[in-house]
């Protein structure tokens, strides 16, 4: 049974070059997702927002092995940042910052298999944010991207060249909201060695 792995089937979307910003069409694609607001580092809702997405995507994959007989691996942790202030970012303020928490889903995944997915979940571990997941499209569209290697917090001066230089270039402006996806895991990858997708749609 061949196992779907979204980062080898979408290497466009998920494996981008650093070094140099490149412009992609990102189709809708369904995630389950968590919504909260405050500093990742120190936010207990962060945490339980993102253990609860892991608990339920596995929860999901499972049950598609048995009833759909479909493999998929699970696709890395997502993040869409916001705020009401752009410069909370270049300045990591981070305690101003809304975030919506996901994992993308394979096109087969429906939602009446989530929330089956989600009720066994609930049964085999009580966590409070099993409740907050949702299943829904997201829709970026037109979008630049650029790979970042290192610190989180490193990822000012890339931000900036972003939106001081290579969107006014283009001719482009922000349509929604930041966009990263985390392909390394960071409670066991060295800051340096981290490896993470920022990502931007624009019009």
């Amino acid at each position: 049974m061949q196992s779907y792995d979204i980062k080898k089937e979408r290497k466009d979307l998920y494996a981008p070059r650093a070094g140099a910003f490149t412009i992609v069409e990102v189709p809708e694609m369904r995630f389950l997702m968590v919504d909260g607001h405050g500093d990742p580092n120190t936010s207990p809702a962060y945490k339980e927002a993102v253990e609860a997405l892991y608990t339920s995507s596995y929860a999901v994959r499972a049950l598609a092995k048995t009833r759909l007989e479909k493999v998929h691996t699970v696709a890395p942790l997502e993040g869409l940042w916001s705020a009401d202030d752009w410069e909370v970012f270049r300045t990591r303020e981070k305690s101003a910052w809304d975030w919506t928490m996901m994992i993308a889903q394979p096109d087969w995944i429906t939602a009446d298999l989530v929330d089956d997915a989600l009720a066994t979940a609930r049964a085999k571990k009580a966590l409070p944010a099993l409740d907050l997941v949702r299943f829904a499209p997201y829709d970026e569209g037109r979008s630049v991207q650029i790979l970042h290697r290192g610190p989180y917090d490193d990822e000012g001066p890339t931000l900036s060249r972003l939106h001081d230089e290579f969107l006014p270039a283009e001719g482009l402006e922000p349509s929604g909201p930041h966009h990263e996806i985390y392909l390394s895991d960071a409670r066991k990858t060295e800051p340096a060695k981290l490896r993470t997708i920022l990502r931007q749609p624009v019009r």
